[in-house]
């Protein structure tokens, strides 16, 4: 008799956890389900904000223009601040990626760093900790490299280009090597003050973003 409602026992406590395990994969498949939105999140600074251009010029619209020509689903937010730094780019991710929930997420920041002297140290920790926000949050993440003039010391210039290289290799996150690449050595492409580039860059500058994304052809082609 002991041994009989000791199997039942058993029994009755194998069919609870076999629920609670049901239910747990359940509430997991859901999670996963509703854990990010078809959408592109940037998280730039004045390059990516059309500072000094006119509205619905620069790459990133371009980039949803493109989207739309290819008839995919996603779409772009852009989070871009002229001045931003990586710290306050740090401090804002959080609730964006509540909000938006986004798939993948651009990381355009650090150049502002350089120009206000902050560490290398520094820089790489804020953006270590937002490419680390983003995975979690279930994005991908696309890491723009930034070059600085030589003027700011060979040592610190080339520290700066490395560190970008090497958070993504560390990161495993997918990373366009020189976002400024084909327009950093034409003045011509730049806007008076030989720090912004102008509306005819922002033709290469989406074409250095396009070809950045092929990994995710496939991905943003949706259903």
């Amino acid at each position: 008799m002991n041994r009989y409602i000791g199997l039942s026992f058993l029994s009755k406590k194998m069919k609870a956890l076999t629920s609670a395990i049901a239910l747990f994969c359940l509430f997991i498949s859901f999670g996963t389900l509703a854990q990010t939105n078809q959408t592109i999140l940037v998280m730039g600074d004045s390059l990516s904000a059309e500072y000094g251009l006119v509205r619905g010029s620069g790459w990133v619209k371009l980039l949803e223009e493109q989207l739309q020509k290819q008839s995919s689903p996603w779409n772009v937010f852009n989070a871009s601040i002229s001045g931003e730094t990586s710290s306050g780019g740090l401090s804002r991710l959080p609730k964006l990626l509540e909000q938006k929930k986004p798939g993948i997420v651009f990381l355009e920041l650090g150049a502002n760093d350089a120009l206000r002297g902050l560490s290398i140290q520094e820089s790489s920790k804020n953006l270590r900790k937002m490419i680390q926000m983003s995975k979690q949050a279930g994005a991908k993440v696309l890491l723009f490299g930034m070059q600085i003039p030589p003027n700011y010391g060979q040592e610190y210039t080339r520290e700066f280009k490395d560190l970008y290289a090497k958070l993504a290799a560390q990161e495993k996150v997918q990373l366009l090597p020189f976002f400024l690449s084909g327009v950093a050595s034409d003045i011509s492409l730049f806007q008076a003050d030989r720090i912004h580039p102008n509306e005819k860059a922002q033709t290469i500058l989406f074409k250095n973003v396009w070809g950045a994304m092929t990994p995710y052809q496939t991905m943003l082609k949706g259903s």
